[in-house]
């Protein structure tokens, strides 16, 4: 363990790197939970850094006691002193960086069952959206996210955070290209589908228990018609009053619980 009273210490100046997504091959992780997440996930960690105050409280304790055994280094700083690289408001006491999990096709095909539930995120630029729907996804049963080019990183900070662990658990293709994920969906017997407020399909009229994959698009304008054409079917979710459409988050949420309710 090492103490360190200087905010300009190279360390710290990593970890705000990290923090801001300007190193791509580490994740930044703060908070005790999610840092135990981590741990049990068997995440390579490089370093924990954590506040003197927080190394106090028994259950924190117990963390830096087993975290102590794999990471790289362990670090004790101030509670201001964390302050300058927390990327919360108020500073939780643990952040760590950790490698980032591998990512790719090949992850999906290592991971996958006869039946697979993937979610295709598709230009989600939200990444409190993109942490929320993984951690549904889960939760559902899903076997694994694809992530297409331009949307929030997975493995950001507020990704992580809303995520839960989640994200350390299920095999994720980040970064694919669209098309690139249809085509691969295909080869591999996967339908696709896509949820589409205009659809003519309500989504407990589709047979959930095949191979699928739900593609959920932007947050302001939803997929376009060519995303939606490219798919094998499209779904829409009924909605009474004035309500012209819902959170993708919960949209997901719908649409993934009624795939987990028709598997069991």
């Amino acid at each position: 363990m090492k103490t360190i009273s200087s905010r300009d210490n190279p360390i710290l100046r990593r970890a705000r790197l990290v923090r801001d997504g300007k190193i791509d091959d580490l994740i930044f992780v703060e908070g005790l939970r999610l840092a135990e997440e981590a741990l049990h996930s068997g995440l390579d960690i490089d370093v924990v850094i954590y506040s003197d105050e927080i190394a106090e409280k028994e259950r924190a304790a117990r963390f830096l006691e087993a975290v102590a055994l794999v990471c790289n280094r362990l670090i004790s700083v101030s509670e201001k002193l964390l302050a300058t690289i927390s990327f919360t408001r108020t500073p939780q006491g643990i952040i760590l960086l950790a490698k980032r999990p591998e990512s790719g096709k090949t992850r999906l095909e290592t991971r996958q069952d006869h039946r697979p539930l993937l979610v295709i995120l598709h230009s989600l630029n939200n990444p409190v959206n993109v942490g929320a729907i993984m951690r549904s996804a889960e939760a559902a049963g899903a076997t694994g996210i694809i992530t297409t080019t331009n949307t929030a990183d997975p493995f950001s900070p507020k990704s992580l955070r809303g995520a839960m662990g989640s994200a350390f658990r299920l095999p994720i293709w980040r970064g694919a290209g669209y098309r690139d994920a249809l085509s691969w969906c295909a080869a591999n017997n996967i339908r696709t589908v896509c949820a589409d407020v205009k659809a003519g399909t309500l989504y407990t009229d589709v047979d959930w228990t095949t191979p699928r994959a739900l593609i959920v698009g932007p947050e302001s304008t939803g997929l376009s018609s060519e995303d939606v054409d490219a798919a094998d079917e499209a779904v829409r979710i009924g909605m009474h009053g004035e309500v012209e459409s819902l959170n993708v988050g919960v949209a997901a949420g719908v649409l993934l619980y009624e795939a987990a309710r028709q598997r069991r």
